[in-house]
């Protein structure tokens, strides 16, 4: 990342002020990653914005000493500690329900993205360039500042995705006519007035003729273009009225002819184009996908660590095969809805829009290797906990089989792993499994089922 040397500021405030127009951001929100990872450094997020925030249990979340220190020493005296609203939370927790994400997101997560959120209504003066709900197609309003600018140049002024009229100056003034005078002023002036007002309606309905003949000349070949009788087009071009007449009763037909001009409309209804910003007025920089999935459907402004705007998302996801629920933790192993062990990794996608989209394999087909055999008879336990000969299936494969999440033998194993992963991070004389040829399989998963084929050898 290339960034200028500083230098020495002859006047405080003055540099302060020249350096604050030409950064890029304004608000920038930390979460605890890029703190710990020094990613971005701090003299580059300095330079890239104005004010720095992030909220207290994001300070509290750094445990390591030397890491809790650099921070305090380097970043701390330019962040501002800033709690967001109890309304902000509620929205961004009700949010992040309606996409999925809630679950695998901590309340700093939440406050952090709150926090953002409530920074960006404060900037722009509401939330008009953010969204409700996760299904929304166009984005709550517009700026209130932006109706004199898009103003265009026939005089129609948007409003609410559609075009109206201005109110010609021949309606604007107003004729008051003395009490001498007699009503033929008053007929005149209305004879006026009218007048202007049929010239606007000739001319503005043979400007939209020839841009329809246009539109149709581009569709058709050539060829049916020259053979067209030249007296047909005078005799259209020559009677306004009726052309526009005929046009506003075939304007509710879809034909293959206009059928590009509907579709071009109807993209155009559903999203409505964003300002373009020079300045981001409030940001988030965070390495968590769940948090980012949650900002970009939102809208917010979402950067990496080199400073450019994410747009675009993909990431993987646990979808089910047997009731197509999709689940965000990766560590599951059985469906939360219908506790099957029917997960299977696909990748998903999340665009600036917030379309959120789940990409399938082709032809997928589930594998069923294992299941051609049936399960042992269920067998009871012994005290010494062996089973006689012929129990529990050929090298007894079929004794503790693990098919449902609540069962005692995969709550007992999952404690059993999560004690001895402890126990490898903490202990001392902890020999790794790459010296001692310890494998576990299947990335240390506990195994459910038989397996594909129960006749292979188990791995311990």
């Amino acid at each position: 990342m290339g960034t200028s040397p500083p230098r020495e500021p002859v006047d405080g405030a003055a540099s302060q002020t020249a350096s604050s127009g030409n950064k890029p951001i304004h608000s920038l929100v930390l979460d605890t990653g890029p703190l710990i990872k020094n990613d971005p450094s701090s003299s580059a997020l300095l330079s890239q914005a104005e004010a720095l925030y992030t909220i207290p249990s994001v300070v509290s979340e750094i445990r390591d000493p030397a890491t809790r220190a650099r921070v305090e020493t380097t970043l701390l005296p330019f962040i501002t500690i800033r709690a967001p609203g109890p309304a902000s939370v509620k929205f961004v927790t009700d949010f992040a329900k309606r996409t999925g994400d809630f679950s695998v997101l901590s309340r700093p997560d939440i406050e952090v993205i709150a926090l953002c959120y409530e920074l960006e209504c404060e900037r722009n003066n509401g939330d008009w360039r953010l969204r409700n709900t996760p299904g929304q197609k166009s984005l709550n309003g517009r700026p209130a500042n932006s109706s004199e600018g898009n103003k265009s140049e026939s005089g129609r002024v948007p409003t609410n995705g559609k075009e109206v009229l201005e109110t010609p100056e021949a309606l604007k003034e107003v004729v008051i006519c003395p009490p001498e005078v007699s009503p033929s002023c008053a007929t005149s002036a209305l004879e006026e007035t009218m007048g202007a007002l049929s010239l606007e309606t000739e001319l503005e309905a043979a400007s939209s003729i020839a841009h329809l003949a246009e539109e149709d000349r581009e569709l058709h070949d050539p060829e049916e273009v020259e053979a067209t009788d030249p007296r047909t087009a005078t005799a259209q071009s020559s009677d306004p009225a009726i052309n526009d007449e005929s046009d506003s009763d075939s304007d509710g037909w879809i034909t293959p002819s206009n059928l590009k001009k509907h579709q071009a409309q109807d993209s155009h209804s559903n999203t409505a184009p964003q300002p373009l910003q020079k300045t981001l007025q409030a940001a988030i920089l965070t390495s968590d996908y769940a948090m980012q999935n949650v900002a970009l459907r939102i809208n917010l402004n979402l950067v990496t660590p080199s400073f450019a705007r994410i747009t675009y998302l993909k990431n993987w996801v646990l979808r089910c095969h047997g009731c197509f629920s999709i689940t965000k933790d990766m560590e599951k192993q059985f469906c939360p809805k219908c506790g099957q062990p029917t997960l299977t990794r696909a990748s998903c996608s999340t665009d600036s829009k917030g379309n959120f989209q789940i990409h399938l394999k082709k032809n997928f087909q589930w594998n069923k290797r294992g299941n051609i055999y049936s399960m042992p008879k269920a067998v009871h336990g012994s005290a010494n906990g062996r089973l006689s000969k012929g129990q529990g299936g050929q090298g007894g494969w079929g004794a503790e089989l693990i098919l449902a999440e609540d069962q005692k033998e995969y709550t007992k194993m999952t404690e059993e792993q999560r004690r001895r992963q402890k126990k490898d991070i903490m202990d001392e004389d902890y020999l790794p499994g790459i010296l001692s040829g310890k494998r576990s399989g299947q990335a240390g998963k506990i195994r459910v089922g038989a397996g594909k084929n129960v006749n292979s050898k188990r791995k311990h």
